[in-house]
């Protein structure tokens, strides 16, 4: 069934090429100058789609805009403004606008949003899936993958005693939310959760701040202590923690719970010499292993959904997945493991104008990690061959033993191409004939590179 767009735009000349253009795309169009004409159209119902500009007559649209979303809060609506400063384009976010679009635009980025705009919000399935992860989401740790239930099970056996838990994992895994789910679950859950980052420090800075009146171990008393990045600590402070540990009078040894966390192995260090055997063999009474994101792509949905729910908690507007999306983000290695992933959902859910988030949207999302990781040569820092050498040894690294998935030409060519072409249409302030007589490309092909790599080309962007 064809949609209704309500089209309203006070320039005559502006309103008509509009008019044709949606018509052209199959369209019905209801056209005005009048905000008020265009309030009473939506109160009644009528039209999949608002698309306006700020200023209709003498009228300024922000302060119609949220009564049309009271009666009609899954409509779609559009602001398109001359006004192009950021004031603007935060008034629209602010009073509930799908998406803001400033003057001048290109045409056929405009007809996008609005085709964007209109293949509605989320299924019946994909709400399902979000109602779940509203649950999920207060978990400690989400996932039900193999690897994952072998951590609740070694999670359950200790979470009621005093044994002390080494968590080892790359950065990002979640060894403080293991650490504070142990506390939460054990008999000092009453007592103080207490962290302390060891990383760099040394036997004085233990002595000032672990160790005296007042300390974090004095804190801690009658509850947890976990100390982060066990396998940063210098020889010096290793041997003042090996003494607090080898302490065995009662009055001398604290009641405190002991959780550690390393990012690296903490048994290869001690046999590799860097690290004081005593010492691991205290801390290692039980281990916890924490796999990195890559080992269990299959929670990704999981995981992704529940994010999505605590940004909404948060204050950033409400979203879903597809399964084109999650899709699409078990395509990536994720370095930075579940951070990495929470804070690309974070980015996604901010920028993402329609209420289910696609996979082209993660597509940009995870080029721009990308560029951000591999691309951003600083001087000093080699050449531009070195920084593609250092992309490419990553991509092999993470997909070893074996190969990296089909298309790493394509894929490493987009990483390229979408820097490229943006920062040549910011120099020509969105001018897509000048960006292409740059580029050596001609207007045809820039257009479809844009649409691909997803590039905004606003004027003055």
């Amino acid at each position: 069934m064809s949609a209704t767009i309500l089209l309203a735009e006070d320039d005559a000349s502006l309103r008509f090429v509009l008019s044709q253009a949606l018509s052209k795309e199959g369209y019905s169009v209801r056209a005005t100058a009048s905000a008020s004409a265009l309030s009473k159209w939506v109160r009644e119902g009528e039209g999949n789609l608002v698309l306006s500009d700020v200023y209709v007559g003498e009228d300024n649209v922000f302060e119609a805009l949220p009564n049309m979303r009271a009666a009609r809060p899954d409509l779609p609506i559009i602001v398109m403004s001359a006004q192009t400063t950021v004031a603007t384009a935060l008034s629209a976010t602010t009073a509930g606008a799908y998406e803001y679009i400033p003057k001048p635009f290109d045409l056929e980025d405009l007809l996008a949003t609005v085709r964007r705009a209109l293949e509605g919000g989320p299924d019946a399935k994909t709400r399902a899936l979000s109602t779940k992860a509203v649950k999920e989401e207060r978990l400690p740790l989400i996932g039900r993958s193999t690897v994952m239930q072998e951590v609740y099970r070694t999670m359950a056996r200790v979470a009621g005693t005093d044994l002390t838990v080494l968590v080892e994992g790359e950065s990002g895994t979640g060894k403080e939310r293991v650490a504070r789910a142990l506390h939460d679950n054990s008999r000092r859950s009453r007592g103080p959760f207490v962290a302390a980052s060891l990383a760099g420090a040394t036997a004085m800075q233990l002595d000032r701040d672990l160790f005296a009146a007042g300390g974090k171990i004095a804190q801690a008393d009658g509850g947890t202590l976990f100390l982060e990045d066990v396998d940063e600590m210098p020889p010096d402070a290793q041997t003042r923690l090996a003494g607090l540990l080898h302490a065995e009078d009662a009055n001398q040894r604290p009641d405190v719970r002991l959780i550690v966390s390393s990012q690296r192995s903490l048994s290869s260090l001690a046999r590799q010499g860097s690290f004081r055997p005593d010492l691991f063999y205290r801390l290692n009474v039980v281990s916890i292993r924490l796999p990195p994101l890559r080992d269990r792509l299959e929670d990704i949905g999981d995981i992704a959904r529940a994010f999505l729910v605590r940004a909404r908690r948060e204050g950033l507007p409400e979203k879903a997945l597809d399964n084109a999306a999650i899709e699409k983000l078990k395509s990536h290695s994720y370095p930075g493991n579940v951070r990495e992933l929470e804070n690309l959902l974070r980015r996604a859910a901010a920028l993402s104008p329609a209420p289910v988030i696609t996979a082209g949207e993660i597509h940009r999302e995870l080029n721009s990690l990308a560029i951000d990781r591999h691309l951003d040569v600083a001087p000093g820092d080699g050449d531009f061959d070195a920084a593609v050498s250092r992309r490419l040894e990553e991509e092999f690294a993470a997909a070893s033993p074996g190969l990296p998935a089909e298309g790493l030409y394509d894929r490493l060519l987009a990483e390229v191409e979408r820097p490229l072409i943006a920062h040549t249409l910011q120099a020509t302030r969105g001018n897509q004939i000048r960006a292409a007589a740059v580029l050596g490309i001609n207007r045809n092909t820039l257009r479809k590179k844009i649409h691909e790599l997803g590039i905004r080309t606003g004027r003055g962007h």
